[in-house]
């Protein structure tokens, strides 16, 4: 896998500013990771000649929507704020290739609040019952088509080299939205894990298939949560504590099979595409990067995007372990929105050196001149360095 430098970079940072490509051009990446399937957000536009602030109300398919396309019951929602281009996928596409950079197509596959609202028997199911809307269940057939159509639709439409996944999986308790009113409970990271657990229809299904008894589960899992939020009492370091080895195995390997399923479907779509999957070593966690074992997952994915956000003698040793585990490349996500960007040259040295083999930073429609000039150093970083 050839070191490459990229930049996440949205939409609208290109669309309708004919110095937008050069710009992250600039910045001595060769690649650009660029959303085409995108949740909600609200995101600054420092350098646009036209707006500052962009509020992305819904999720949104930024590429061309053709609705004979959508069969089933979920369908994306074009975008309605900004410019008017029904393809500002392929209007930033060209852009960035007139600029002489190399586009990812960003696909965020099961994170969609607006259509968890539309069809919630579709959205993850705690075991309380309670729907998370923002976050579609992956082991549901129609989020599955949803997912598969996204990319179908994309490697159809665009001459993409590659496919970055996110939220390939589930989404659990935790997430930012709304004015986010759940902290003060002082659940613990198992607590939280506990919550995340899905428990819908298909995942009744597919837990049952692995001789576990859900309705146990249920139980278990509610008096433990419970246990933390009005006793005080933790419910453990892990779900292996409070589910018992035996089950957790069950429900990482119910995990692990929805998304290697779902990421060998793509993978038979990609037409040759390289499949980079944002994910994380940790088959308890949730989330946009999903938590799998590195070792055994087994779908075809060219490379593992991992995330070194916030302490750097931690990022070092998490892409030691990680490339300790996996012949799998590893591809470095580095923040620049965080506090020490300075920093960001050295850590990205240091990640090449411990295993990484690509490096994305996030994110240059976002950042500072400041911030953007530590990815511009970082860049100078070649192959012949690694």
């Amino acid at each position: 896998m050839k070191m490459r430098h990229g930049a996440f970079a949205y939409t609208w940072d290109l669309v309708g500013d004919p110095a937008g490509a050069e710009r992250i051009a600039g910045l001595g990446v060769s690649t650009v990771t660029l959303q085409a399937a995108y949740h909600s957000v609200r995101a600054i536009t420092p350098w646009h000649p036209r707006h500052r602030v962009v509020q992305a109300e819904h999720a949104a398919a930024y590429f061309r929507l053709r609705p004979d396309r959508w069969r089933g019951r979920l369908r994306p929602y074009p975008p309605s704020w900004g410019v008017s281009d029904e393809d500002r996928f392929g209007t930033a596409l060209a852009a960035l290739a007139e600029a002489g950079l190399r586009a990812e197509a960003w696909m965020v596959l099961t994170h969609s609040t607006v259509l968890g609202r539309e069809a919630p028997d579709l959205t993850v199911r705690n075991a309380y019952g309670e729907s998370y809307p923002y976050a579609l269940c992956p082991a549901q057939p129609d989020v599955h088509e949803y997912a598969l159509t996204l990319v179908r639709e994309v490697c159809e439409q665009y001459d993409v080299p590659a496919l970055m996944l996110e939220a390939c999986g589930w989404l659990g308790a935790e997430h930012a939205g709304h004015h986010e009113k759940t902290s003060g409970a002082h659940l613990s990271a198992c607590g939280r894990a506990l919550l995340s657990i899905c428990l819908c229809p298909a995942c009744r299904a597919g837990l049952a298939g692995r001789g576990l008894d859900v309705e146990e589960l249920a139980r278990d899992v509610r008096a433990a949560v419970d246990g933390e939020l009005q006793e005080g009492v933790p419910a453990g370091t892990s779900l292996d504590d409070v589910l018992g080895r035996e089950r957790a195995q069950a429900l990482y390997g119910h995990r692990g099979q929805v998304i290697g399923d779902l990421v060998r479907a793509v993978a038979a779509l990609a037409g040759g595409r390289e499949l980079l999957l944002m994910a994380t070593d940790d088959p308890q966690v949730t989330g946009p990067d999903v938590g799998i074992d590195l070792a055994s997952f087994d779908a075809p994915v060219d490379a593992y995007v991992l995330k070194y956000w916030g302490q750097e003698e931690a990022a070092v040793a998490q892409v030691k372990a990680a490339a300790s585990r996996t012949d799998v490349p590893l591809v470095a996500n580095l923040t620049v929105l965080e506090d020490g960007h300075a920093r960001i040259p050295a850590l990205a040295a240091d990640l090449v050196a411990g295993g990484a083999r690509q490096l994305r930073y996030y994110h240059a429609g976002l950042g500072s001149p400041a911030r953007l000039a530590s990815v511009r150093a970082a860049a100078r970083l070649k192959e012949s360095s690694c």
